[in-house]
């Protein structure tokens, strides 16, 4: 029993010691992809990185080889997001010691790239364009620190949305128990509205967090 309703999001207090195994449950869905006779779930899932392709694209015309690692994320964060919402699968999503590693790693990557092959558009996107002489100073200590955060807000986005939605949830569950059968059947019902949600937002999620990294590497690269 845990004794904090957050603990619940804490691998230690759960079933399983090692709970951040739960994070390479996705490498079981990948040796299906090489099947010679897809399965629905495979034909789908390809459509939905056809349809990530396709949207991505226009995006990174100067450097479309990084589409690979934009679509490689969306997948990994996708598949996180989905496979907890089954019961006793950790949500590694909903902690930001996984989704700051994920943000940094990626932003840092982005800014030694910049820095080493474009390092002067990077500093001409410090500047506006129209901006007066008198507000540069300040727009370069701006747009300075808006960079610097841009891990900590994709990674505090990710975060946020995954562990209200499964706290949400868990506070219903807890409320099943000792519910009437009248209020059981709503209950119940916004479990079913609630789960749908979270399908919704698992995949939202993981396409916002892949669409921003696009943007971020478009502009590194312009």
């Amino acid at each position: 029993m845990t004794m904090n309703l957050f603990s619940i999001f804490d691998p230690s207090t759960l079933y399983m010691i090692n709970n951040w195994v739960s994070i390479f449950l996705w490498l079981l869905f990948v040796p299906s992809i090489f099947w010679l006779t897809k399965s629905r779930v495979n034909i789908i899932y390809s459509s939905l990185i056809e349809y990530i392709f396709k949207e991505f694209k226009p995006l990174l015309l100067k450097s479309s080889f990084v589409l690979l690692t934009v679509l490689s994320v969306f997948s990994y964060i996708l598949f996180n997001n989905a496979l907890s919402l089954f019961p006793y699968i950790f949500c590694a999503s909903s902690h930001m010691s996984f989704t700051l590693s994920l943000a940094l790693l990626s932003w840092l990557s982005l800014m030694v790239f910049g820095w080493v092959n474009n390092y002067k558009n990077l500093l001409i996107h410090l500047i506006p364009q129209g901006t007066s002489s008198g507000l540069m100073p300040f727009m370069v200590l701006v747009e300075t620190v808006s960079n610097i955060i841009r891990p900590i807000t994709l990674s505090i986005r990710l975060c946020a949305n995954m562990i209200a939605g499964h706290l949400l949830i868990t506070l219903l569950s807890n409320s099943l128990i000792n519910s009437s059968i009248i209020m059981f059947s709503f209950l119940v019902l916004g479990e079913v509205a609630l789960m749908i949600l979270e399908i919704a937002v698992a995949f939202i999620q993981a396409y916002v967090f892949s669409m921003l990294f696009t943007l971020y590497t478009a502009e590194m690269s312009s």
